[in-house]
């Protein structure tokens, strides 16, 4: 043939022939690892920054919850800024939550502001303001800008065209060349916003989770894999087949990692989660990350719970909406989870 349709099909069915063969001969607790390895491996490394300190831009009083922004580093040549919200009058340490916006404008969409940074006083549009939605529950929050969005895009896209939605395709490109990934160098900087969070004096370290949506599902599933202090997970608008989503619609290239289908499908690596508790959310009519995908990936996740003895701990809830969070379930499943840690 002609087009390639056939050989691409071809070379995902034998990956996961592969996948499944090598399942069968590997003991779970010889694969487990090895997937984990190979998922750090395929994202890439970034150089950390031990020695920058984080720095308070700014303090703000809000309707029962205090909002901080501070600046973070997580490798040299970059910081970037994160929103802390505290609930107010904290006399013990509380529950805490790592809230990772997807494609848009960053972290002002989820703490209920507008792209200048003045409050978001209309009806919040798919990311429902979510960090607010948790603090508003007794838990601090922290929403790290991801970078790539917002303020945080190249400025050589932004000399170019003003309002480029987003700088996801240049730093994938250059970064891919030189052998990392823009999902390496997001998880990089989110687990450095989650150790700062443990650090924080109003945080139970103990008691800390994630809740990413979309693009934020991505690097929340990633980072909640390497980092094992991450208690509880609520991936939302994310968990899906690469075959029916993927691969199937056209998505942002940031959703590409090189090679990494060689080793296992999403939901085998979404499972590498376990025995952990998780909660996977997903609209009904979801364009971009499809139901029927959605189902075929929770079965898959389901049976990786019940062989790890954590059944009980994988939640889901299908909402009657399109690409968006719900958080009618989840939101307080996160917060049980963890308080009763």
């Amino acid at each position: 043939m002609w087009n390639g349709d056939s050989l691409l099909n071809k070379l995902y069915n034998e990956a996961v022939n592969q996948h499944q063969t090598k399942s069968k001969h590997e003991l779970r607790n010889e694969r487990r690892p090895r997937l984990k390895a190979a998922l750090r491996e395929a994202i890439g490394h970034f150089e950390p920054n031990s020695g920058f300190a984080p720095r308070l831009l700014e303090r703000v009083q809000c309707d029962g919850y205090v909002r901080e922004r501070v600046e973070l580093s997580a490798t040299p040549e970059l910081t970037f800024a994160a929103y802390v919200l505290i609930p107010d009058n904290v006399k013990e340490p509380l529950p805490a939550v790592l809230a990772i916006h997807g494609h848009g404008y960053g972290s002002r969409e989820i703490v209920g502001l507008l792209r200048d940074g003045s409050p978001d006083q209309e009806e919040p549009g798919i990311h429902q303001h979510f960090a607010v939605q948790l603090v508003k529950r007794g838990m601090v929050v922290i929403a790290p800008d991801v970078i790539g969005f917002g303020e945080r895009r190249l400025l050589a896209d932004l000399a170019l065209d003003p309002n480029m939605p987003s700088s996801c395709f240049n730093l994938s490109a250059q970064l891919m060349m030189l052998g990392k990934t823009l999902t390496g160098l997001r998880v990089t900087e989110a687990l450095k916003a989650f150790t700062y969070l443990a650090s924080r004096p109003e945080v139970d370290a103990d008691r800390m989770g994630l809740m990413g949506f979309s693009g934020g599902g991505l690097i929340g599933y990633a980072a909640a894999v390497l980092e094992a202090r991450i208690n509880a997970t609520v991936l939302t608008g994310f968990t899906n087949t690469v075959k029916d989503s993927i691969f199937a619609v056209r998505h942002c290239i940031d959703n590409y990692t090189p090679g990494l289908l060689v080793h296992a499908e999403l939901p085998e690596l979404i499972g590498l989660i376990a025995p952990r508790p998780l909660f996977l959310e997903s609209g009904e009519h979801d364009p971009i990350f499809p139901v029927g995908g959605f189902r075929k990936a929770a079965a898959v996740i389901q049976e990786i719970y019940e062989a790890e003895g954590a059944g009980d701990k994988l939640a889901t809830d299908i909402f009657p909406g399109a690409h968006e969070i719900s958080g009618r379930l989840a939101y307080d499943w996160l917060k049980r989870t963890l308080t009763s840690r």
